[in-house]
């Protein structure tokens, strides 16, 4: 070997790192694919599911312009809803009529190539999600399709399209506070409805994590209860008023509930604890007969219960109505009022073995507080329409009921 050549190690191969090669993305082309297709088949939406079913276009690539062309007839801009360089065809979503006749064949139709593609879901969230977040770029008859559709989707159960991916771009604070927001929702749910009900309605809200932020759908001007119910009744959303209603209802009855709770617990003066109820029912417009309800729930919620001593329960139990009776006195105002408490007392007894037995005991106890009168005990013992464990309590209260009205017959004598 010549001094002048450099050694090798015979046998030794030198590997070169491939580089990944792709194709340059032509999204123009794709797009103007697919619109030759509708094209071709004049837009019959069956002919064209059937011709992209058998063509061999990039749907994995080009997802999201695949819906841009379903949507808008051809590409758009990145970025935004203006029409880009290539061809275009009159079919699209936004060009049919904003009824629900014209747009549903579109949700089936997108149901049929999901069926066989499902992974463009994903660009179907893409695009829907963009568009929402863009929606004071489009005409109003244009949001109201674009409602239309999203409500169609859901109520059809067609898709499979995230709730989410409806509800939360919608949240942009410019397209709430220009009423754009509430318009699209409106439209929304009352295509929605005419499907499903009420309740079909709020699972969805649920599944988008809107069910208790319905109000921020609305201009801060018109945040408010008053607000939600005058603009969904005069949309005829009456449903939608009333759940709201009661939601509201519900919450405030939880918060006053845990406060009456703890001035119960802490012992705090019933004067001051009336004066304090009376204010909140005010504030809540509660009905006099929830008001019953709920002290009745809280009074027996308080109570120290000692596992399965009854004698024990019995014994704290009939302090506690004893020690609130007051309480309730000046809340049972009529014997309306009084017939819905023993109703309540008659309930719980039923349900809870601890006090089953002890009915009698507390009827008497409030009799004697002066909270039921004698006529209201003798019209449930006579008339009383709960069948909750009524037999049984009937037959308890008999010996007190016999009392009463033999005091009743001595003074009239």
């Amino acid at each position: 070997m010549s001094s002048k050549e450099k050694p090798t190690l015979g046998g030794t191969r030198y590997k070169t790192r491939k580089r990944n090669i792709t194709a340059p993305l032509d999204p123009t082309a794709f797009a103007d694919a697919v619109v030759q297709i509708y094209l071709d088949n004049a837009g019959d939406l069956e002919l064209v599911a059937k011709s992209i079913e058998s063509s061999d276009l990039n749907f994995s690539r080009y997802g999201d312009t695949f819906f841009e062309v379903i949507f808008t007839g051809g590409r758009t801009q990145p970025g935004t809803i203006k029409p880009d360089e290539g061809d275009r065809h009159a079919f699209s979503v936004l060009a049919s009529d904003a009824t629900r006749e014209a747009i549903l064949p579109y949700v089936i139709y997108i149901q049929k190539i999901l069926r066989r593609r499902p992974f463009l879901i994903k660009n179907l969230e893409n695009v829907m999600r963009r568009f929402l977040q863009s929606l004071e770029l489009f005409e109003e008859n244009e949001r109201k399709k674009l409602a239309i559709f999203a409500a169609l989707t859901f109520s059809q159960k067609l898709s499979g399209l995230p709730p989410e991916t409806v509800f939360q771009p919608l949240l942009k604070d410019n397209l709430v506070a220009k009423g754009i927001v509430l318009s699209f929702i409106t439209d929304f749910f009352k295509e929605f409805l005419k499907d499903a009900n009420i309740d079909d309605l709020i699972a969805l809200l649920k599944r988008g994590k809107m069910e208790d932020n319905l109000l921020d759908f609305f201009p801060t001007a018109k945040r408010s209860a008053e607000g939600f119910s005058e603009h969904f009744t005069k949309e005829g959303l009456v449903s939608l008023v009333e759940y709201n209603q009661k939601k509201m209802f519900d919450v405030k009855l939880k918060e006053m509930k845990a406060a009456l709770k703890t001035q119960i617990e802490e012992e705090t003066d019933i004067s001051e604890v009336i004066e304090n109820l009376k204010q909140q029912v005010r504030d809540a417009n509660m009905p006099d007969i929830e008001v019953v309800r709920m002290l009745w729930d809280v009074l027996m919620d308080s109570v120290q219960w000692s596992g399965k001593n009854q004698q024990q329960n019995s014994n704290a139990a009939l302090r506690q109505v004893k020690a609130w009776a007051e309480l309730l006195n000046v809340f049972c105002t009529s014997g309306k009022l009084e017939l819905e408490l023993i109703y309540k007392i008659q309930v719980q007894c039923y349900e809870d073995a601890k006090l089953m037995k002890l009915f009698p005991e507390i009827i008497r106890s409030l009799y004697e507080q002066d909270v039921l009168a004698e006529d209201t005990i003798l019209l449930w013992f006579r008339k009383g329409s709960n069948p909750k464990g009524r037999q049984t309590f009937v037959k308890s209260l008999e010996p007190f009921v016999k009392w009463l009205e033999e005091a009743e017959e001595e003074e009239d004598e």
